[in-house]
């Protein structure tokens, strides 16, 4: 018998992949989030943003993991534009098929600490957890020809470590919609919101005020153009979610007067 249902320490949501306003949790009560990228075509500073937003709003700690290192061309390059990105967040570069560098995960598989792996399809997070593991837990398949990740695991899966972690393996996403109050982007860009913290005006659009010091980053380059783009990109991103999310409140309202007034009418007769 269910006598009480405790509140979500932390919750990590996306927006549904579909047309609908709807949140999806994809993990719940995690303390810290593997963001899992691998060397090669999935490393992408840009979609690690998109990431790193998710996991601060959660209320987790993210770590961003670098699979594959083995594999990588220039590794040294592709994690500067990893780091570059990731303010204040560890970065671990690692091949779960070799286990070169895993000694840096351990830090975080701690006793009673919960850690969730996330990450697109094909960037080895199932290889990550039975190397973690210690044994073969779960299947794993090769990538296919044209470089893109297969989905191997299609549920989610809770596995107990010898250190006394627990690791939530998670299906592989093809696309995250970020599901995240706008405030967030400040944890993500933490440089930029510094940079706002100088403008002379406090309530700064960054576009055409005087004395921006965001633009004027920008034009000195201490602030790259595309990063600054890209914190746009989300910002717009939030900020019509929001929009939504109002209209479908405000729609659920309106159903619920409705039936509000069927039920009176009933009991009226």
């Amino acid at each position: 018998m269910i006598e009480a249902v405790l509140p979500r320490r932390t919750q990590l949501t996306r927006k549904e992949a579909w047309a609908r306003t709807v949140a999806q949790v994809v993990a719940a009560n995690v303390d810290t989030v593997f963001l899992v990228t691998a060397f090669g075509g999935d490393l992408s500073p840009r979609r690690l943003e998109r990431y790193l937003t998710s996991a601060w709003d959660s209320g987790s700690r993210p770590v961003i993991v670098a699979n594959k290192v083995d594999l990588a061309e220039d590794p040294v390059f592709e994690l500067a534009e990893v780091e570059a990105v990731a303010i204040g967040v560890p970065v671990a570069a690692v091949s779960a098929s070799t286990g070169e560098g895993m000694e840096q995960l351990e830090p975080h598989l701690v006793p009673g600490k919960t850690v969730a792996l996330l990450g697109s399809s094909g960037v080895g997070k199932s290889t990550l957890v039975n190397r973690l593991a210690g044994r073969e837990l779960l299947a794993t398949r090769e990538i296919r020809s044209d470089g893109r990740g297969r989905h191997t695991t299609t549920h989610r899966e809770l596995v107990p470590l010898a250190s006394g972690a627990l690791l939530i393996d998670t299906p592989g996403m093809r696309e995250l919609q970020l599901w995240a109050d706008e405030g967030v982007l400040d944890s993500t860009f933490a440089e930029i919101a510094e940079l706002a913290g100088e403008c002379r005006f406090a309530d700064c659009s960054h576009e055409h005020e005087p004395g921006c010091a965001v633009k004027a980053a920008i034009v000195d380059g201490s602030l790259p153009r595309e990063r600054f783009a890209s914190y746009r990109k989300l910002q717009r991103e939030i900020r019509a979610l929001e929009i939504r999310k109002d209209a479908r409140l405000r729609s659920e309202a309106r159903k619920e007067r409705r039936r509000f007034s069927r039920r009176m009418r009933k009991t009226s007769y």
